[in-house]
């Protein structure tokens, strides 16, 4: 069985930038053992797997693996997946149209539309399935300790460190600066041995700053998933706007961020996120940004 797939470097419009993704174009037929093992031999934060839809209203099925589990759902990975399909221009024989693709996900649909310059698509922009919701909150003390980072650190004046979701969910927590942000480092073995006993176990650290074109810089950890740190996690960016926006007094808004992310690794990202709140509801969420092919080939499946 011979498969076809693409990487993309997603969020960023320089190769070996941004957050890769593999990307199986024909997957039909493998069963979920054999993606996971496929995702583990990547060894990218995920790899995404095409499949016919279930319903032929939509453009197809996908389903998301980091090395270790599947995920419900994730930014990157759709994001670079229609960018993938927009480029092959069809998918089990149904051409892709400009106006974008509908994915099937074990979260629910995935609208996505396509970014243009000109008449080439350079990205792509998702609505996330689920609506913002918010969850517990976590110990301070937790969150430090397992960012190598002392309670100081940990800005409590917006929010505490809490749970969220638009579809995926993750921990959230606001630092008090750069210098903080960037000195972070993740215990693997609070993760194991502390984190994973929360109904959550992907922790996403930001700070809110002034710069140039920049209103948010970021970065996640969850190193007992064999993630040590993603260069971009739009599904977690996607919450944290929600957040945000929740978090605002006005009961009518629409709330915007350019956010960066994975700088401090090695692969910057530029993530575009959006919500829109009615009547004092977030009622909708999006992540968007620019991507860029890296490879092509074949898996030879016995």
């Amino acid at each position: 069985m011979k498969l076809n797939f693409v990487t993309i470097d997603v969020f960023t419009g320089t190769q070996f930038a941004g957050n890769p993704l593999g990307v199986v174009l024909n997957a039909q037929g493998l069963s979920g053992g054999q993606m996971q093992a496929i995702a583990a031999e990547f060894n990218l934060a995920e790899t995404t797997f095409v499949l016919p839809p279930k319903d032929p209203a939509h453009t197809a099925e996908v389903r998301i693996f980091t090395p270790r589990y599947e995920m419900p759902f994730a930014g990157h990975p759709n994001v670079g997946t229609a960018f993938a399909l927009a480029r092959a221009g069809a998918s089990y024989g149904r051409p892709i149209g400009s106006d974008g693709v509908i994915f099937e996900e074990k979260a629910g649909l995935v609208p996505i539309s396509f970014l243009n310059d000109g008449t080439k698509v350079i990205g792509a922009r998702l609505a996330s399935p689920q609506r913002l919701t918010v969850g517990a909150e976590v110990p301070i003390e937790l969150i430090a300790s397992a960012c190598s980072l002392s309670t100081d650190d940990i800005e409590t004046r917006n929010h505490r460190p809490c749970i969220a979701s638009c579809g995926a969910p993750f921990i959230l927590a606001e630092l008090k600066g750069r210098t903080a942000l960037a000195a972070a480092t993740a215990r693997a073995e609070i993760f194991t041995r502390e984190i994973s006993k929360l109904p959550v176990t992907s922790l996403f650290i930001y700070t809110q700053v002034e710069e140039s074109g920049l209103d948010i810089r970021a970065r996640m950890f969850a190193p007992h998933h064999g993630i040590p740190e993603d260069p971009a996690t739009g599904s977690a960016n996607v919450a944290l706007i929600g957040l945000l926006a929740k978090l605002r007094a006005e009961p009518e808004l629409r709330l915007s961020k350019t956010i960066a992310q994975g700088v401090e690794m090695g692969r910057p990202s530029l993530l575009q996120a959006e919500a829109k709140k009615q009547d004092g509801v977030v009622t909708a969420t999006y992540i968007g940004g620019a991507c860029v092919p890296v490879m092509s080939g074949t898996i030879d499946l016995s």
